[in-house]
């Protein structure tokens, strides 16, 4: 399910983190999906329960999770009222990066070119 490159300059967390996001947004993982516990994907991954109990916070702290007490964590459904508050972040957030690289000299055309390459890589497309 995961996959981690203990030789990243990235802590492990971070990892963990992103991995899942991954999982969520490409709805690999479902919404109200329960996770595994922290004992169990330590075992998996053979890394410290600390650091899967980390990215789980961080995640709850992101809205992609949320746990129940005694139940374990799960799948936070989307909501759209905070979805549209994220896009707006993030807009914001592509905005800054995209003025940035335009600035460096990147052309407008390899970044659309990048786009594109990412929207087919996650199942966008036309």
């Amino acid at each position: 399910m995961f996959e981690l490159d203990l030789r990243s300059r990235k802590p492990i967390y971070e990892q963990l983190v992103d991995k899942m996001k991954e999982l969520i947004m490409n709805e690999v993982l479902k919404p109200d999906e329960q996770l595994p516990s922290v004992r169990q994907l330590a075992q998996q991954l053979t890394i410290n329960p600390n650091t899967i109990q980390k990215a789980y916070r961080e995640l709850e702290l992101q809205g992609f999770i949320y746990s129940l007490k005694g139940k374990g964590s799960f799948v936070n459904p989307m909501d759209a009222g905070k979805d549209a508050e994220k896009i707006m972040q993030v807009k914001l957030e592509l905005e800054k990066l995209l003025l940035e690289a335009l600035y460096l000299g990147i052309p407008a055309e390899e970044l659309h070119g990048l786009i594109r390459e990412l929207d087919a890589s996650k199942g966008g497309g036309e």
